[in-house]
């Protein structure tokens, strides 16, 4: 009797290896079927552009006039001029509001505002998206918590407390009133415009720097009550965000943390980074040590090999960057004194603009602008990165 034994051991490892990579394909081809290869939906017109000052001059000046484009004279600004991106977000209109302040546009911003002053919610959550008529959008989606926490934020930023205090106070106590005894609010959508099992760091970030930004309102309108109760909030939220989802701030708390060695940094399992790490940061809320080194590594972790961004650890893994989220860690860089990095991603935003000069809300798995441009959301903040490189924005 012949003992193969021998050739089975030779032949095993190549066995194994092409098994591996027959898996490793159909997993592949799988994951692209699953998320098809996104392509533009519109470039955007050429619009008469402004240069702004700084070497980003031109693209902020093409951002803020795409701005201007998807801003109505109602004061509705429009995610996009295109199909489902045809309505206001509160979370975008937050954004634009601010990044015209930030050039000195307050006319303009105080459209965008007063358009959000009058669809607010007389209680309850903000809903996704709005009409511009100010129709809210009930198409299924769930109202978005985190819109308390960006029109608090925008209306601060644009030094606009005294004209829409309504608003201002009640999205401070709609924050409150979502507190749970743990200090944190219940689960809700947020940015990845999905529905949500568990509270996301996507919804506590916007809600600590709304809270933040309605305390420094309230102190400086001589609001006392709502001041210290809104104080109050605030602490009880932050010591639970920094309980529940430090060191890391992944997107969702981690499971558990593993302690290694001493000098070793503690390492948390599960949760997975999200690019929202950076709104706990300046310009947001103040610089802390521990915060730097979670949105340095989040940027790492999620930085894809074209130098764009992906929203987080969890989002589909389809090799399609995201221009808001890599936009997100420019003003973060430029804020917290980065220049280079802040520029690094500007350059790979600018590079990245399609045929007519807008910017798209992603760039696909071919390197080419895909989906609709131009993004609000992306134009606020590229508009707020060149603003920080040119002086401090404030934080609230």
């Amino acid at each position: 009797m012949r003992d193969d034994s021998r050739r089975w051991v030779r032949w095993y490892p190549a066995v194994v290896i092409a098994v591996v990579l027959l898996a490793l394909g159909a997993g592949t081809v799988s994951n692209l079927a699953r998320n098809p290869q996104p392509q533009l939906v519109s470039e955007g017109r050429k619009v008469p552009v402004a240069t702004f000052s700084g070497p980003y001059g031109e693209l902020v000046g093409r951002a803020v006039a795409d701005l201007d484009a998807l801003t109505l004279p109602n004061g509705a600004t429009l995610a996009g001029a295109d199909g489902p991106w045809r309505y206001v977000w509160p979370r975008d209109a937050s954004f634009v509001a601010g990044a015209y302040c930030a050039v000195g546009q307050h006319v303009k911003a105080g459209r965008v505002l007063a358009f959000l002053d009058g669809i607010k919610p007389s209680s309850g959550r903000w809903e996704a998206r709005y009409a511009d008529s100010g129709r809210p959008i009930l198409d299924g989606r769930e109202p978005q918590l985190d819109g308390s926490g960006w029109v608090l934020w925008a209306t601060w930023f644009c030094r606009a407390g005294s004209r829409h205090w309504e608003l201002v106070r009640g999205s401070a106590d709609q924050i409150v009133a979502e507190l749970g005894a743990d200090g944190l609010p219940s689960a809700s959508p947020d940015y990845w415009e999905r529905s949500e099992s568990e509270l996301t760091l996507g919804t506590v970030a916007p809600l600590l720097t709304g809270l933040r930004a309605a305390v420094a309102i309230a102190t400086e309108l001589d609001q006392v009550e709502a001041a210290q109760r809104w104080t109050a909030a605030l602490e009880k939220l932050s010591v639970a965000t920094d309980e529940r989802f430090g060191p890391a701030y992944p997107r969702t708390p981690a499971r558990a943390v593993s302690f290694l060695e001493p000098g070793l940094e503690p390492i948390g399992v599960g949760g997975g980074a999200d690019a929202i790490v950076t709104v706990l940061g300046p310009p947001f809320a103040p610089a802390r040590a521990i915060v730097d080194h979670a949105i340095d590594r989040a940027h790492a972790v999620l930085t894809l090999p074209s130098g764009g961004v992906t929203p987080g650890e969890d989002w589909r893994a389809d090799g399609v960057a995201w221009t808001p989220q890599t936009a997100l860690f420019a003003l973060s860089a430029a804020a917290r004194g980065d220049r280079a990095t802040a520029g690094e991603l500007l350059t790979w935003l600018d590079h990245y603009r399609t045929g007519s000069g807008a910017l798209p809300e992603k760039v696909n798995r071919d390197l080419e602008p895909a989906g609709e441009a131009p993004l609000g959301w992306t134009s606020a903040l590229v508009v707020l990165t060149g603003a920080a490189l040119e002086q401090p924005l404030p934080i609230p």
